[in-house]
């Protein structure tokens, strides 16, 4: 329990962390941090629960990194479910959380995208679902790779976080314009549950392509790396 506790409360900061910065603080006039403060914010999240609880769980705070560590030989295969529905619980939770600080706003009258993620009309550039699908995977692959390699016993374990949380802060950098930035089911359903749109219907995708990225960039790793 103190596991899935873990991972409940690093997913609850992210999501917190992350989309509250994208809901409260990307669009205020003048001082707005913008997409280039919310890629940081994502990064962020990552690093500080991974140094604060990761010891406990190993700090995956998303669904798709559990699945790529249990295939990448990191991860028992009998946790993956409990520490997925611990993750998707606390994503639900920080929305819960973000969505009664954002409905006591002045002159609240809904929460709009509420940093969910979409393709089509619902993508930030209006990138389609192809461009969606094509992205999501890449980039979570890619984070796989990068969490395999900065944890493996031939890098230097201090700053494995440093390095997935810059890792996460990049991928955000490159994919929000096209998908707002997915690469972890549990972060994309939280939101999705409370966001005007079409979240939830589109919600699928964030769900297969990450999962998909995941096992793809953690063979390539075992590919590169079979002794790890």
């Amino acid at each position: 329990m103190n596991k899935l506790l873990a991972e409940f409360i690093g997913t609850f900061w992210l999501v917190l962390g992350g989309c509250g910065s994208a809901v409260l603080a990307a669009g205020v006039a003048d001082v707005g941090i913008g997409w280039l403060g919310v890629s940081l914010a994502f990064g962020l999240t990552v690093l500080t629960m991974a140094y604060a609880v990761g010891h406990i769980s190993g700090g995956h705070f998303n669904p798709a990194v559990s699945l790529g560590l249990m295939i990448g030989g990191r991860f028992d295969a009998k946790d993956l479910i409990p520490y997925w529905l611990a993750q998707v619980a606390g994503a639900v939770a920080a929305s819960v959380v973000l969505y009664i600080i954002v409905s006591g706003g002045a002159g609240f009258t809904g929460v709009g995208g509420f940093a969910s993620n979409g393709y089509g009309a619902a993508s930030p550039q209006g990138y389609g679902m192809t461009a969606a699908l094509v992205t999501e995977v890449v980039m979570t692959a890619a984070f796989l790779i990068i969490i395999l390699g900065a944890t493996s016993a031939g890098a230097p374990a201090v700053f494995g976080p440093i390095a997935i949380g810059l890792g996460l802060t990049l991928i955000h950098l490159i994919s929000i314009p096209v998908t707002n930035t997915s690469v972890n089911p549990a972060r994309s359903t939280g939101v999705a549950l409370f966001a005007d749109g079409p979240a939830l219907s589109q919600l699928w995708l964030f769900w297969v392509a990450p999962l998909v990225g995941a096992a793809l960039g953690a063979i390539i790793w075992k590919v590169m790396s079979p002794d790890d």
